[in-house]
């Protein structure tokens, strides 16, 4: 798979009717311009914050379900009479749910700007 490390996210796409994301990024280097896309499948939900102009991505790091329900545990709560991620009654149905579906967490980290995650089915890395 290609490095991601370092590349400035230009812009991304939200396609809620394809259920898919799609990150455009940019590596420079010696005068060098590689264009990458990296494109999350069968999405979700996603999450970002500190969407800014300039934004350097680190890693992007694929967890099991269980670690998203115990870093989004506030966020689950508040949402959960709205349906979100989906309608459940418990945590543990959540996860079983989500396992059962293969659903991952993926978590986007940065140098700078923009982080956050998705949780999707699958992602790729491409020029």
């Amino acid at each position: 798979m290609l490095s991601i490390h370092d590349n400035e996210i230009m812009s991304y796409e939200v396609d809620l009717k394809k259920n898919q994301i799609i990150l455009h990024t940019q590596y420079k280097e010696a005068g060098v311009i590689r264009n990458t896309n990296i494109f999350f499948y069968d999405v979700l939900v996603h999450f970002f914050q500190n969407e800014l102009s300039g934004s350097i991505l680190f890693d992007i790091e694929k967890y099991d379900v269980n670690l998203f329900i115990k870093r989004n545990n506030d966020l689950l709560k508040k949402k959960k009479n709205y349906c979100w991620p989906m309608s459940y009654n418990t945590e543990d149905e959540l996860a079983e749910r989500l396992i059962a579906d293969q659903y991952c967490y993926y978590a986007i980290s940065s140098s700078y700007g923009l982080n956050g995650w998705v949780l999707a089915k699958r992602y790729d890395i491409c020029c």
